[in-house]
């Protein structure tokens, strides 16, 4: 007899089933030959299992197995076996069992591989490894990347939700620049001109005088000419705005879900996080520094002078989280008060020196993650912050009615998603932490191999 239900099951349920007959759908991992013997290894959602072919067993199961290939998706019927003490695989969650296959269909079937997708690594070249993006998203230790993203937003909600933020859902498409700034990209829309947003930023400002604390998970679009490893063209962005805040308890605030949506990975991801080899995240003390005086340690510590510059450079932030590592045994920074004029024009001044910002970064093993301000909540302040930069105030018409009919002292911050995942993982580059990105070489095709 099948299982009870005579349904399928998945891989990872097959300890439970020693010495019954059960039904496997999935696609082949790999194939081995030993003898008489086919080994396949099964994937479906839950994981792997090894099946059986053997002629004595199912001559017909046999012939069919003789012309599977990596890939191929079948359907499989067997008994689940216990395997052998020195057969065990203790690397794998089913590797205590096998499933001797009576009967096993082809489902559908896949062309010879370009290339091996059998090995623990694939050992392929960025371009390579995106060009074959559906192909080589298959493969487990890709696929688990996405499995530790999911757990990064499924902390971020979490923790968002222990606030009292509710969840919204903003546009996308927008009528002038979030930021007042260059690097938007136009499109057609009917007649007129519209734009891709730079952040969900005026639509979760406005959405605090309805709900006083909202969180959301959007898209944001940056036309800006760079190919480095940290910059996408499209990014998603997980964002918070808070009303009735002031300033240290906005720092309290994402500090707190930087540090929840992190534990949560490593609680959810453990075994995915050892397969990379990653150290346990450290979680002391998030040292908080202004822009001058992180500038300061990195002439003291590091010999370089950049105390003139606006905003740190990369390799500031690198050797800035070394410091908080090494001094205060923290993976996570938060660096405040930047420039005032470097920074949108929400951004509230700080009252006791304008020059700067109530602004923050929070940096995370060498790379900023999240950034965010307390805003100017006050309607002619706000004004005259929008003027200063020169910026249309028609084109600012509805984000001021929020304003001007009540506005509570507000402040909010957003994280960068795929940053995250990139240094929760020591990946080397951002597009290996984007599931299909977008840069000024890739809308899934490469331009320059198109034609």
């Amino acid at each position: 007899m099948i299982n009870d239900k005579s349904k399928r099951i998945l891989s990872k349920e097959t300890p439970e089933f020693i010495g019954k007959k059960v039904l496997l759908k999935g696609w082949v991992k790999a194939r081995r030959d030993h003898g008489k013997l086919i080994f396949l290894d099964l994937r479906d959602r839950s994981g792997l299992v090894q099946l059986v072919v053997n002629p004595k067993v199912s001559e017909d199961g046999y012939k069919v197995a003789q012309e599977i290939r990596p890939e191929f998706v079948v359907e499989a019927t067997g008994v689940v076996k216990n395997r052998s003490e020195s057969t065990i695989n203790k690397d794998l969650e089913t590797g205590a069992v096998e499933v001797g296959v009576s009967s096993i269909i082809v489902l559908s079937k896949a062309q010879p591989l370009p290339f091996d997708m059998g090995v623990e690594e694939l050992k392929l070249e960025l371009p390579t490894l995106l060009d074959y993006r559906a192909l080589t998203l298959r493969h487990p230790k890709i696929s688990s990347i996405f499995e530790v993203q999911e757990a990064l937003v499924e902390g971020f909600r979490n923790a968002s939700k222990k606030l009292g933020c509710r969840e919204i859902v903003v546009p996308t498409i927008v009528a002038s620049a979030t930021e007042g700034g260059s690097g938007l990209f136009e499109i057609e829309y009917y007649d007129h001109k519209a734009f891709l947003a730079q952040s969900p930023q005026l639509y979760k400002q406005m959405m605090v005088t309805v709900f006083e604390r909202v969180w959301t998970i959007a898209h944001a679009y940056r036309a800006e000419p760079s190919v480095t490893t940290r910059h996408l063209t499209e990014t998603t962005q997980m964002d918070c705005e808070i009303g009735f805040v002031d300033f240290r308890e906005l720092l309290d605030m994402f500090e707190e879900i930087a540090v929840s949506m992190l534990k949560h990975v490593e609680e959810s991801c453990g075994n995915i996080l050892k397969k990379f080899k990653m150290e346990k995240i450290a979680f002391g003390k998030i040292p908080r520094l202004t822009v001058r005086e992180t500038q300061e340690i990195i002439l003291k510590e590091f010999g370089r002078d950049n105390r003139k510059e606006k905003d740190l450079a990369p390799q500031d932030e690198v050797d800035i989280c070394k410091w908080a590592k090494e001094k205060h045994k923290s993976d996570l920074v938060t660096i405040t008060h930047f420039p005032t004029m470097a920074k949108p024009f929400y951004t509230m001044p700080d009252p006791r020196n304008p020059e700067y910002s109530l602004s923050y970064d929070m940096l995370f093993r060498g790379i900023e993650i999240m950034s965010g301000s307390q805003r100017i909540h006050d309607y002619q302040q706000l004004i005259e912050s929008l003027k200063k930069r020169k910026l249309n105030l028609k084109k600012f018409e509805m984000y001021l009615q929020a304003f001007k009919y009540g506005m509570p002292p507000e402040g909010g911050f957003s994280f960068g998603l795929e940053r995250v995942t990139m240094k929760t993982l020591d990946l080397k580059n951002i597009r290996e932490a984007s599931l299909f990105p977008r840069d000024m070489e890739r809308v899934d095709e490469r331009f320059s191999s198109i034609g």
